[in-house]
């Protein structure tokens, strides 16, 4: 018998054997259904469109079920028109009504084969489950729509309820909510594995979207870490975030998504650098600013401004930390200022810019008046940022370094290794670790950093350690040996840009270290994969995202317009579902059209796996939530049967 106490709380719900029966028979109910599909994406890198098709597009899914059942009834361009109505229901309807001469049939006729959509998709899962996905005020005709099985009255039945939509004037809405119904129900849970910011315009829609999303969890790469640790104020974060959206033009998303004021920096850029063409630090155009244009000449100088404060406190950090082992790091103290030149892990390199006015050759690392200025208003604007505050503790809160889920073990960067293959130990706030164990202190400092920083490890400034997770040598978010920025931004030849990767990229081509890992975390490499991101798989190079032997995939095939002439390709969702894995490789996304219409590419998905056995829910980690909840409500009708708790009606 559980402990009384715990049976006295779960009474509370179910006051009565009638109630814990009633559950008993859900649960097993759902235990016996088929696996929900999960969906796995990494590196979306602010490209809200493309990331949102590849959702309700189910990553080609749904196209293969319209397909599947109107493959003989409806032509090719059919078919295709109804998979962008869901897609994008919004610009099909405004576009079906400028073209379609009888609008209200058309709705009609559409709504009928949404139904059918919609009803294959939710064959999965448990009718009360799929009733509360659906909208409210709209849900009972739905529910109606999905589950009205008698043949004989199933034509008149829908037509009832069809006629009364389309009557009432809510056509369009019931179109749209029908849509989001079908993409939604396709992907039970959705794993994001990491790095939803910089380069890309607007992860901040991404994430307005994912807080409304039935089922997210995410793996933090470095570009959230360091969002992360700008959050607690820490300079050094605030400094590398701003560059970078600065040098991508992202100031929408920087001053009208977050409301981080930059005019202290612009002010500050356009005095020190007033004629300077900065043209080293021109932005990337990859989107238009629609509501905060900035002229491109001042975007340079702001881009320049606040690179120097960067590698300045960066410097300050460096040498606060020894044990980071960042010292090769420390540049500015090497520049020659005579001849023009910079010493770099014993190599001189020739500068491309020497206007560096507020750098004093004798303290380097030392802000200016001004600049500290400009850092404290960057500062106090980031922690009075409502919305970005927001944000970041929905990545705590739905986020961790890792995830085991269903057999899978999830995560962005690499688990440090040394070249033989063994786990690399780390030294962290004055201690060791190495793999699982290194993995899971990291964790649990990230989120006291955040929302404890009296009770971390961490000595200097609170948010040190994401700077760290961003950019160290040893860190499983990074992998890399040093990241070049300096050299990216002033130094012309290219051989000072290398990144050398970590043993961690060489070692995962072999099933060997593969199957240690898996190990290291408690999981079989018999039934096991690694699901990575990361590091851009350069398709057009010929490689693959498999690797380990088929044990691991690199799913970062760049979603990011950024990457997409390294990769060749638009990125990756790997797919999990009751009867197989599946890797689904994207061609690039293409925006709506001024005439309403919008080209969407299917996606390349090929099985990587077939399950022996249809997988259903009691084989899952759910499942095993869903066995002792049943063991327990098992217990409970026990103790109403013994007189032990009485029964309330």
């Amino acid at each position: 018998m559980a402990d009384i106490k715990f049976l006295e709380l779960l009474s509370k719900d179910y006051p009565n054997i009638k109630a814990a029966t009633a559950e008993i028979i859900n649960l097993s109910a759902i235990l016996a259904l088929p696996k929900g599909t999960e969906y796995f994406l990494s590196d979306l890198h602010g490209e809200h469109e493309a990331f949102v098709h590849m959702l309700k597009s189910a990553s080609g899914t749904i196209k293969s079920k319209i397909d599947e059942h109107y493959g003989g009834i409806l032509s090719e361009s059919d078919r295709e028109d109804l998979a962008a109505l869901i897609y994008n229901p919004q610009a099909e309807l405004a576009r079906r009504k400028k073209s379609e001469p009888d609008f209200d049939k058309w709705c009609m006729t559409v709504i009928y084969r949404l139904v059918t959509i919609c009803k294959s998709v939710s064959t999965k899962y448990t009718r009360s489950k799929v009733r509360r996905r659906l909208p409210k005020y709209l849900d009972y005709a739905m529910d109606e729509l999905l589950h009205a099985d008698d043949e004989e009255n199933r034509a008149r039945y829908y037509s009832a309820i069809i006629n009364t939509v389309v009557e009432s004037g809510i056509a369009e809405d019931f179109i749209s909510s029908m849509a989001e119904i079908i993409s939604n129900l396709a992907v039970d849970h959705l794993h994001i594995i990491g790095d939803i910011f910089d380069r890309g315009a607007h992860p901040d829609t991404i994430l307005d979207y994912l807080m409304d999303y039935h089922d997210v969890d995410f793996q933090w790469g470095n570009h959230d870490i360091v969002w992360m640790g700008a959050a607690t104020g820490n300079w050094a974060c605030i400094a590398n975030i701003l560059r970078m959206n600065i040098s991508y033009n992202n100031f929408d998303m920087l001053e009208i998504g977050y409301g981080i004021n930059l005019r202290p920096l612009a002010s500050f850029a356009e005095k020190v650098y007033g004629n300077d063409p900065c043209e080293f630090f021109q932005p990337h155009i990859l989107e238009r600013n629609q509501y905060d244009p900035i002229e491109e000449p001042l975007a340079a100088k702001m881009h320049k401004a606040i690179a120097v404060c960067q590698f300045k406190v960066e410097g300050q950090r460096i040498m606060a930390h020894p044990e980071y082992g960042l010292e090769n790091r420390l540049i500015l103290d090497k520049i020659n200022w005579e001849d023009g030149t910079v010493e770099i892990d014993g190599n001189t390199w020739e500068l491309r810019d020497r206007n560096l006015p507020t750098v004093d050759p004798e303290n380097p690392y030392e802000l200016t008046a001004e600049e500290r200025e400009v850092m404290n208003s960057l500062e106090a604007s980031i922690l009075n940022s409502e919305k970005l505050q927001r944000h970041i503790r929905f990545l705590y809160s739905h986020g961790a370094l890792y995830k085991k889920i269903n057999g899978n073990l999830l995560y962005h960067g690499c688990i440090p290794m040394t070249e033989d293959g063994e786990f690399e130990e780390v030294a962290i706030n004055g201690e060791r670790f190495a793999g699982k164990a290194l993995m899971d202190y990291l964790d649990s400092e990230v989120r006291k950093a955040y929302f404890s920083p009296s009770e971390s490890g961490e000595s200097g400034r609170m948010g040190d350690l994401m700077w760290y997770l961003w950019l160290g040598g040893n860190s499983p978010l990074f992998g890399k040996a040093k990241m070049t920025t300096f050299e990216r931004l002033f130094i012309a030849d290219k051989a000072s840009h290398k990144e050398q990767t970590r043993p961690y990229y060489k070692l995962i081509k072999e099933r060997g270290p593969c199957e240690k890992i898996l190990r290291e975390f408690g999981l079989d490499p018999t039934r096991s994969k690694i699901l990575n991101g990361h590091v851009p798989v350069k398709i057009k190079d010929g490689e693959s995202p498999i690797k380990g032997g088929g044990l691991l995939y690199v799913i970062d095939g760049g979603i990011s317009k950024a990457y997409q002439k390294q990769t060749g390709i638009a990125g990756y969702t790997f797919i999990f579902n009751s009867r197989f894995m599946a890797l689904a490789q994207h061609k690039p996304y293409e925006p709506l059209q001024p005439d309403g219409t919008q080209v969407f590419h299917s996606p390349e998905v090929k099985t990587v796996e077939v399950l022996p056995d249809r997988m259903l829910v009691i084989d899952t980690d759910q499942g095993i939530e869903l066995t002792e909840q049943v063991d327990n409500m098992k217990q409970l009708v026990q103790a109403y049967r013994k007189g032990l708790l009485k029964e309330k009606y």
